[in-house]
């Protein structure tokens, strides 16, 4: 693969002075034209060198520089400008850049920097790479996520997987907490006994002290027979509690017993049955607060959250975004055996607006959201590569995206980017293929590109290829 450069500069002779030199020595070149196009490139894809011009008209490179060091210590970065001072190269290396040029610059110089840096930056990669490899005793593989935060998710999942302490899961609904807790279940020594999860949210207070601790016959009016509990059926195994905020103030006390004592007494019994259990919880509630709010007990919070485990939104690691589309992919696609090869793997990918769409979406409710419109999108998929159109209309709304469902309806008076694009292509298609007596294969030809990808824009531009060339 080719070495990925981002060209930011406000001046458009030296984004096209920069982007033909450095494809002459095999880059592949990406450019911005001020420093807010350039930090939207920067949150959508990776990139091994970055090139910042330090004077531009709506954000300076030093504003985009110290914005990308917030959240990427590691990318390098050169910074180009005209206005060369040593304070202001003193300050660009304090801000995290790597280099400094002033224009004219010596393209050999640049070139052989350039070169030296990215290399530098492989062999730190790789050895990274190595290190973690070798630090994780365990892997995750339904965990997916290459980015920096998911890697110090999964670097502390392994640390903490071979003890026996209490851990507590935070993180937006949707972004895998019952993942993880089974994650560090699966890797821990009590793997070969009971996950018991409880939903703690969805049973009313007596039964979920009934789930948690059992019941012996007679207990209460319809316990016909004696019944083992969360906690029993979890000894020597891990038990975890999901939405852990939601549970009474009563159940809490009981709770905080079982935590300190490691015993319980089922309900209607007088004995007390001791157990070894792992005790993972997980919310979305700010526990914290609820402890200020007196609707969380302090000592209890203090018993779970011995060791914190955050996880971050999908909106804050959209770098994962691909990776989770492809697994996801692939995983209903073997559910439904569509559009498999012959060594059943599977042959989907969206195009490339709804690649898009994905990437730019904010997701709400995070990872099982984006799980949900996968399926969804395998589900409805017609060919291999997957248009726009099986989103849900929410998701298209979202995007400024209004399908038409006619080529005669107007474009509207307030339509998007992507509407407008669409429009163009819809009459430039349509006039193509008037100009070659409706032939789908001379119109690509002379569009320039493959009969496949110009089948799928009549599709989804909704042309009716028959009735017009009837």
């Amino acid at each position: 693969m080719r070495n990925r450069i981002l060209v930011i500069d406000d001046e458009a002779d030296i984004r096209e002075s920069l982007e033909t030199l450095l494809e002459l020595e095999g880059y592949e070149v990406e450019l911005a034209f001020n420093g807010t196009e350039g930090e939207r490139k920067l949150e959508s894809r990776a990139y091994d060198l970055v090139l910042l011009d330090l004077m531009m008209p709506d954000k300076s490179g030093m504003e985009v520089l110290k914005t990308l060091r917030e959240r990427d210590r590691h990318t390098p970065v050169f910074m180009i400008t005209a206005y060369g001072s040593i304070e202001a190269a003193v300050q660009a290396v304090k801000l995290g850049a790597n280099d400094y040029f002033q224009k004219p610059w010596d393209n050999e110089k640049l070139i052989l920097e350039i070169e030296r840096v990215i290399a530098g930056q492989r062999l730190i990669d790789e050895n990274t790479q190595l290190k973690r490899a070798l630090k994780q005793r365990y892997s995750f593989p339904n965990i997916v996520g290459k980015g920096d935060k998911m890697l110090r998710v999964m670097d502390l999942v392994a640390q903490v997987a071979p003890s026996r302490s209490t851990i507590l899961i935070t993180g937006e609904t949707g972004t895998g907490k019952e993942l993880i807790a089974k994650a560090i279940h699966t890797s821990s020594p009590r793997a070969d006994n009971a996950f018991v999860p409880v939903n703690s949210g969805s049973l009313p207070v007596d039964l979920l002290e009934s789930t948690l601790f059992g019941h012996v016959r007679g207990a209460f009016t319809s316990a016909v027979q004696s019944k083992k509990g969360a906690f029993e059926v979890a000894n020597k195994g891990t038990i975890f509690f999901d939405e852990i905020g939601t549970i009474g103030p009563e159940t809490q006390a009981k709770l905080l017993r079982v935590i300190q004592e490691r015993e319980f007494t089922p309900l209607g019994s007088n004995e007390v049955v001791k157990v070894d259990v792992r005790i993972l919880a997980a919310t979305n509630a700010d526990l914290r607060k609820m402890v200020e709010e007196k609707k969380f007990r302090e000592d209890l919070y203090y018993r779970l959250n011995v060791i914190n485990i955050m996880l971050p939104p999908l909106r804050d690691r959209r770098e994962d975004i691909p990776l989770l589309v492809n697994h996801f992919l692939e995983k209903f696609s073997k559910e439904n055996e569509k559009f498999q090869d012959a060594e059943g793997r599977t042959q989907l990918r969206f195009e490339p607006e709804a690649m898009q769409l994905l990437l730019d979406h904010t997701w709400p409710g995070n990872v099982r959201e984006l799980e949900n419109v996968v399926e969804r999108s395998v589900v409805l998929a017609s060919t291999a590569m997957v248009p726009v159109d099986v989103f849900p209309e929410y998701l298209l709304h979202a995007g400024g995206i209004r399908l038409r469902r006619s080529e005669n309806d107007a474009l509207p008076a307030d339509a998007s980017l992507f509407e407008i694009v669409a429009d163009y292509e819809r009459k430039t298609i349509l006039e193509h293929l008037e100009r070659f007596n409706w032939s789908q294969t001379d119109a690509a030809e002379a569009l320039r590109v493959p009969l496949s990808t110009l089948n799928q824009k009549i599709k989804r531009l909704n042309i009716d290829v028959k009735r017009r060339g009837a």
